[in-house]
């Protein structure tokens, strides 16, 4: 399992870090929602530790975004604040579980392990499009019994097409579904995917 942990302060990071390793997983570092969101775009990452209170902003606002977009990936907050009010506003956010910190590393890893599971559990649904399917779940698409090799964006595409078949789209909705208002390149790009 490859984590992303969101997290500005290095020595929690670096804590997380060896805690995820030590359990035979990969880890990627982030300390902005910026930074996030380019690890989002670049890299097949299955599950995220949010802490909440990042330099540029709210971590709800990286959960929302993810949301947004469609990402499907699990989300666990990590945070110094205990409040109920902060917590509903984490879940509702999209964060998938919160775990308030101090935490023992295997309280951390059985919440990681849960929320998993759940993600698993009710993402197995796939898109069918005539002979297309689209599994959002597990990143992979085929035509036929042909499994598709396909780049994220161009997964992206065939995703946002099978759910909306029918549908005529602008090449506005495609930028907002591929890149949600962040570091949108020109119009020109959907002409290339497609």
């Amino acid at each position: 399992m490859h984590v992303l942990i969101v997290e500005d302060d290095p020595i929690v990071a670096d804590v997380l870090g060896m805690t995820l390793e030590e359990a035979g997983h990969f880890k990627t570092t982030a300390n902005t929602i910026e930074t996030a969101l380019s690890e989002l775009k670049h890299n097949r990452i299955d599950a995220i530790l949010l802490d909440l209170n990042l330099p540029n902003g709210d971590g709800t606002r990286l959960a929302r975004l993810v949301r947004k977009n469609h990402i499907l990936v699990p989300i666990l907050v990590i945070s110094g604040n205990s409040s109920i009010d902060e917590k509903i506003t984490a879940l509702g956010a999209g964060a998938d579980g919160y775990l308030t910190k101090p935490f023992d590393r295997y309280e951390l890893m059985a919440n990681l392990d849960a929320i998993m599971r759940r993600s698993r559990d009710h993402g197995a649904a796939t898109i069918s499009v005539g002979n297309l399917v689209v599994d959002p779940s597990r990143n992979y698409a085929k035509a036929g019994e042909t499994r598709l090799e396909l780049t994220a964006k161009e997964f992206q595409i065939n995703e946002f097409l099978a759910l909306r078949k029918g549908a005529v789209l602008s090449k506005n909705a495609f930028l907002n579904h591929l890149y949600g208002c962040i570091d949108e390149p020109e119009r020109k790009i959907i002409d290339v995917f497609i």
